[in-house]
């Protein structure tokens, strides 16, 4: 088996119908599978220690649950093939990884509970790297929230040229390494955008930034939406499994990143403008009575 083979392997149901196929590439399948049964192993120990923080335990254990589970959809299931051969398909399983399974997973804040599910010396290992004076300038630097924001945006308009777009479909290498790069942005922009405790978080700023990406996204999308010409034929090949023309399939697409998209960017920026709100109503308040 080649290395595209590798990369694209599918079980289908049903003769001659592989919009149907799960995808069961090992280079998919395994991380996730690895990714899940660490942050079990790890949830587990950090809930026998927990005693009253048992309830947020909860709570971001339901999170990551849902994120990965969005996640696993959206590279397992059949989304997967229908995005190989419909475009508005292909819209729909990059939305979900950068735009739900991501903020999902960050907002679990899965970082102890996948080091406790890492065997001891491993975890020992990766405690002293972590301290690396070098490596924290680095993460410090890609996680400021304009930094986040620019390499996001990089990604997602670098990989919609066309000649770019076409040759991740062509090869099955490049087309994982889309994937990684939308989610592993994506968890980036939405790790320096909302809130964590123990940190001081600047609200204003979150909710410029997420009016920027959605602000860009939604162009991206409205292009799509009103060009007169195919932007990825070969995307387009499978348009009738859904009764379309290849280009409202693209038509489709670009509604797809420019309205669900852009209500979960500016969903996120209105409940973080809320929680600004609040945030300056209880300084002032804490302000207006003085020292006790």
């Amino acid at each position: 088996m080649n290395l595209d083979a590798l990369f694209s392997t599918s079980i289908c149901f049903g003769a001659g119908a592989p919009e149907a196929g799960w995808t069961l590439a090992l280079p998919i399948t395994l991380p996730l599978a690895v990714l899940g049964l660490v942050y079990v192993v790890g949830a587990s120990r950090l809930w026998r220690r927990s005693g009253r923080g048992r309830t947020l335990r909860l709570r971001q254990a339901l999170l990551f649950t849902a994120g990965w589970g969005v996640l696993t959809a959206a590279l397992v299931s059949p989304i997967h093939a229908l995005g190989e051969q419909v475009f508005a398909a292909h819209m729909i399983e990059h939305e979900l990884l950068m735009a739900v399974a991501a903020p999902l997973l960050v907002a679990a804040c899965p970082a102890a509970a996948l080091m406790w599910g890492l065997p001891t010396r491993f975890r020992h290992v990766l405690g002293i790297a972590g301290h690396a004076g070098w490596l924290q300038a680095v993460w410090a630097f890609a996680t400021r929230p304009l930094s986040a924001t620019i390499v996001h945006g990089i990604a997602i308009w670098i990989w919609h040229i066309p000649t770019v777009f076409e040759a991740a479909l062509e090869r099955g290498v490049l087309h994982y390494a889309q994937h990684a790069s939308f989610l592993g942005t994506g968890l980036l922009f939405w790790w320096a955008i909302l809130p964590r405790s123990g940190r001081q978080h600047n609200y204003g700023g979150a909710v410029m930034h997420l009016f920027v990406t959605s602000l860009h996204t939604g162009l991206l999308g409205v292009l799509l939406l009103l060009s007169p010409r195919l932007w990825y034929p070969e995307n387009a090949v499978g348009a009738a499994l859904w009764n379309l023309s290849p280009l409202e399939d693209q038509q489709l697409a670009g509604l797809v990143m420019w309205v669900p998209a852009g209500l979960i960017y500016g969903g996120a920026a209105l409940l973080l403008a809320g929680l600004w709100i609040r945030a300056s109503g209880r300084r002032e308040a804490a302000h207006a009575l003085g020292p006790v």
